[in-house]
């Protein structure tokens, strides 16, 4: 059986620790197989796998050991050695992404994630800060685990310990482009447009009472519509530029879009709202792919009824297929966010379905779930740091994102 020695250096963060270690291993016959490093808060973790070429690897490794442990004492750091089967340094295990939020993140909620891994015969392989604040993110890179399974058990934890948890593959569809398919009523904004536009006719109760009634899967949506579109007979269509200077923006929303058009994703807004306030609203927001329903206006006023086909909790799902088909990219890097019922097949037609600030059995049905009021907090969830989106703001000029933003 062939082996390899896996060497580990610890210890306080200095000049040349890499070079020097290297440096000793440079007249030996030994060829790198794996080299990491990570620093956290000064302290600086070095590991090396080494594999033999020639001669007798016995005897170069133990040299290679002493090497390493005479550079590394005259540092002031630690060596740790040990030998592996060179087939476990190459089995291939299945490789997960976990990322999680929590505000705050406590020691107990992290012991219940890595003990549930752990129980279940996985291993963490990594973990990565991805964000300080709003909330607290951290993405754990996982082993030897399904990822079905995993994400059940994690679903667990995440309610037993008011945290979020996404559970994703770690493959080459994660550095692709992607397409991002957001709802829009209650997640990309905090407004309903219908319960606008209805305050503005007079009948707002009523129509929100059938609104909740829908969003909570109570009512047929299609039929929901159809009943509140016909109250809003009669308003004028000034009332729809009203509304859009009326409309908030979910904290992070901007910073969300803006990030995603800088790293070149495709973005789309997709709502069984009205295209009349969301296109103007996704063109101030740098986003071009829309689909909604449209109201039916004649002579200035709005008549009661709809024109074209309903976006409804079907059309969703087809709409985000359809957008990936038109730019030509696979389902598997497709993420799609909402809260509602009408939004549960296109939570589940895409890689990653994130509920927002759902309703509860919405949050259920989804792949994962995200119950923070910032929405830029699903870029950690793609692995987008704070740092990162930070640093090209102040590039460019933007100053850090506000909490929230009216449009008027």
């Amino acid at each position: 059986m062939t082996e390899v020695l896996v060497l580990t250096i610890s210890g306080q963060d200095q000049p040349g620790v890499t070079a020097g270690i290297t440096s000793v291993l440079s007249d030996l016959p030994l060829v790198i197989r794996q080299l990491e490093q990570i620093v956290l808060q000064g302290h600086l973790v070095l590991g090396l796998a080494l594999g033999h070429s020639t001669g007798n690897a016995e005897e170069a490794f133990q040299d290679a050991i002493a090497g390493a442990t005479d550079f590394a004492n005259s540092r002031g750091m630690q060596v740790n050695s040990r030998l592996v089967a060179e087939d476990d340094l190459n089995a291939w295990r299945e490789r997960l992404l976990v990322t999680v939020l929590g505000s705050p993140l406590v020691p107990s909620s992290v012991a219940a994630i890595t003990a549930t891994v752990a129980a279940a015969g996985g291993n963490i392989d990594r973990i990565r800060q991805v964000a300080s604040y709003p909330v607290t993110a951290i993405e754990f890179e996982v082993g030897g685990m399904d990822k079905h399974e995993l994400r059940d058990q994690l679903t667990l934890v995440a309610r037993a310990n008011s945290i979020d948890i996404a559970v994703q593959e770690a493959s080459l569809d994660r550095r692709g482009i992607h397409l991002i398919v957001m709802d829009v009523d209650s997640t990309f904004i905090q407004d309903e447009v219908i319960d606008l536009l209805a305050a503005r006719a007079g009948v707002e109760e009523q129509v929100a009472n059938i609104t909740a009634r829908a969003m909570n899967g109570e009512i047929d949506f299609e039929e929901s519509l159809r009943e509140r579109v016909r109250m809003l007979a009669g308003l004028d269509e000034t009332a729809i530029q009203g509304v859009l200077e009326d409309i908030t923006l979910t904290p992070g929303a901007a910073t969300l879009c803006r990030t995603l058009n800088r790293l070149g994703y495709q973005v789309a807004l997709v709502s069984g709202g009205f295209i009349d306030v969301i296109k103007p609203l996704a063109e101030r927001m740098g986003v071009v792919n829309v689909r909604a329903n449209k109201l039916e206006i004649k002579d200035g006023k709005l008549t009661g009824g709809l024109t074209g086909p309903i976006i409804d909790r079907a059309a969703k799902a087809q709409a985000l297929r359809d957008f990936a088909e038109l730019y030509n990219i696979p389902l598997s890097r497709t993420i799609a966010i909402g809260d509602g019922a009408n939004d549960l097949d296109m939570l589940d037609t895409a890689a990653l379905g994130i509920a927002f600030n759902a309703k509860p059995f919405v949050r259920d049905a989804a792949h994962a779930s995200v119950n923070t009021p910032y929405l830029d907090t699903i870029l950690y969830v793609l692995g987008i740091t704070r740092e990162q989106v930070e640093r090209a703001d102040a590039a460019s000029g933007i100053p850090i994102s506000a909490p929230a933003i009216t449009l008027n």
